[in-house]
């Protein structure tokens, strides 16, 4: 682990509890906002190539069951 991100650490460790609850929170808006953007795009890259949501789900179940 980096120094700086050593530091933020130990200053996240620092912070009463509910300002750590606040920033998991945010932490989270925002991992779900970037998630959100990223299966957008994924979407639009998959429709572009006549991949529908029935295809996905047929190869994530040939992979995962797959003898």
């Amino acid at each position: 682990m980096s120094e700086a991100v050593q530091e933020i650490m130990e200053r996240i460790q620092q912070l009463p509890e509910e300002d750590r609850l606040l920033l998991d929170e945010q932490l989270a808006r925002q991992a779900e906002a970037e998630w959100k953007r990223e299966a957008a795009a994924a979407r639009r890259l998959a429709q572009k190539k006549g991949i529908d949501q029935a295809a996905i789900d047929l190869a994530v179940e040939q992979i995962r069951y797959a003898p």
